[in-house]
């Protein structure tokens, strides 16, 4: 009997097929999904800020695009994953809130789509889709049995990735 692993804020979380992980409120987010499909093995992990290196508290490497991609590399080793067939699809990054200004620094959604993408990159892991930007919230569903993401929003619809 399949079951769908809850994936909370800033956590990480892997399956196996025919199991799924979902994790909803992905604003300013990024979920992370990162797959090994020869072996139907995946992670997903609920991102809420671009890097550890300035945080206050950094403890909660789940937390950080930069950390929580070095666990799940860790774990998805350990669990069998080879690191050369890891690919990933990724969702979140919304704009949740208007500012005045010009300062970057409040736009957490694409710098933490930015960070993402570039954490990836650094450990030579494929970006196959992405669902990112926009000002609307996301809850999403990743199956390792078939690497489907199901992207689901409230006024924009769903759609599979």
């Amino acid at each position: 009997m399949a079951s769908i692993i809850q994936v909370g804020m800033a956590d990480l979380k892997l399956a196996r097929a025919p199991d799924k992980l979902m994790t909803a409120g992905l604003g300013s987010c990024i979920g992370i999904c990162i797959i090994d499909r020869s072996i139907k093995l995946a992670c997903l992990a609920h991102i809420m800020l671009p890097s550890s290196e300035q945080a206050k508290n950094p403890e909660n490497k789940a937390k950080f695009a930069d950390s929580a991609l070095e666990v799940v590399l860790e774990e998805m080793t350990k669990a069998g994953a080879s690191r050369a067939r890891l690919q990933a699809k990724i969702a979140g990054g919304a704009q949740m809130f208007k500012f005045s200004g010009e300062s970057d620094i409040m736009k957490i959604g694409e710098r933490n789509g930015l960070a993402v993408e570039a954490n990836l990159s650094k450990h030579k892991i494929p970006l196959l889709a992405k669902d990112t930007g926009g000002n609307y919230g996301r809850t999403i569903t990743f199956d390792p049995e078939t690497g489907d993401l199901l992207v689901r929003t409230i006024g924009h619809g769903e759609r599979i990735i």
